[in-house]
C-alpha cells in the first residue's frame, strides 16, 4: 500500500524573498517567520532560509502561505525550495546534526 502524502515526514528547506524591495528585505522575511512559527512545526532559521519539519501536506501549506502573504505587496517573488524524505524517520531536525558531532567527537556551533 503507497504511503499517503500527508503520513510523509520531511524536511523542507526554503527561503523566500521579494525581489523588487530593495536590499534589505527582513520585514518581509520576518512575516514569514511568523507563519512558521504559528504553525507548530519544528524549525530552525539559518542565515540563508529555514528548514520545517513535519508531515507533507502540513509543511506544503506553511510554504503557501509564506508566498501568498508576501504576494500580497511584493510583484515578484523568487523562492528556492529543497526537500528531504527519509521512509521512517522523525526528529531528523536534530538527528542529523547530532550524529555529525557524534562522528566528531564534539559539539559543532550550529
Amino acid at each position: 500500500m503507497a504511503q499517503h502524502e500527508d503520513d510523509c515526514i520531511i524536511l523542507l528547506e526554503f527561503s523566500m524573498s521579494p525581489l523588487t524591495k530593495g536590499d534589505s528585505v527582513s520585514q518581509y522575511v520576518s512575516r514569514s517567520l511568523e507563519i512558521i512559527d504559528k504553525s507548530g512545526l519544528p524549525y530552525r532559521l539559518n542565515p540563508m532560509g529555514t528548514v520545517i519539519e513535519g508531515p507533507w501536506i502540513q509543511v506544503m501549506d506553511v510554504v503557501k502561505a509564506c508566498l501568498d502573504r508576501m504576494r500580497e505587496d511584493c510583484d515578484r517573488v523568487s523562492t528556492i525550495v529543497k526537500i528531504d524524505y527519509r521512509k521512517g524517520k522523525t526528529g531528523r531536525l536534530e538527528s542529523k546534526v547530532a550524529s555529525v558531532q557524534e562522528k566528531l567527537g564534539r559539539s559543532l556551533s550550529t
